[in-house]
């Protein structure tokens, strides 16, 4: 569990490279269809293939609820934060629903308890859930708060699993998400059928 915690932590700094835990880039870039992580409108920002070398940064995806707009409003464009977003309470993701990526279990979890101001970086590690499908993929959500799960649970995909943060080496709340099996990066793609909320 240590060395897991420890990996990540670097995973998710910007220190300087060692052997273990980079990414080994195959010819074909494999993709793992997740559920989408929240319920709310959002966007991503991906990290391109070589932009970080950890396995947890490594072709993985930045994710901001996106808002704004009045319900019936005929003009203007969702943005990120209202104001100027110089605090967490701005930005419309602050403190929402994640929802886990598919069915596995959670095999580490750190968690980080200082927020960081909008703007500026914080000290590595952030708060992380990593999960494991039982086909070995495994997807890491970096920057979490309030997590409602432990290792060894059980999770379904969409299941609130924790909620928006910002800590660790992040400037806005949002979430990190890397995925990989083995020393492979995996590309992040979304189940657009996981857009249709289901009241269970």
């Amino acid at each position: 569990m240590r060395a897991i915690i420890l990996s990540l932590a670097c995973v998710l700094s910007a220190g300087p490279a060692f052997a273990q835990g980079r990414a080994v880039t195959p010819e074909v870039i494999e993709t793992v269809t997740i559920h989408r992580i929240f319920n709310e409108y959002f966007s991503c920002g991906d990290h391109y293939d070589g932009e970080l070398e950890y396995l947890g940064d490594a072709l993985g995806t930045d994710c901001v609820i996106q808002a704004g707009l009045q319900d019936g409003a005929e003009g203007g464009f969702v943005r990120a934060f209202r104001n100027d977003g110089a605090r967490n309470e701005d930005w419309y993701g602050w403190n929402a629903e994640v929802l886990a990526p598919f069915d596995g279990t959670v095999v580490a979890v750190n968690v980080n308890s200082v927020v960081n101001q909008p703007g500026q970086l914080g000290r590595p590690p952030a708060s992380i859930i990593l999960f494991e499908r039982t086909d070995g993929v495994r997807v890491l959500y970096a920057h979490v708060q309030d997590l409602q799960v432990a290792r060894g649970d059980t999770v379904r995909a969409g299941q609130v699993v924790a909620r928006v943060g910002n800590n660790g080496y992040g400037r806005n709340p949002h979430i990190h998400i890397g995925a990989w099996k083995g020393e492979n990066p995996y590309q992040i793609r979304w189940d657009l059928r996981s857009n249709i909320r289901r009241d269970e």
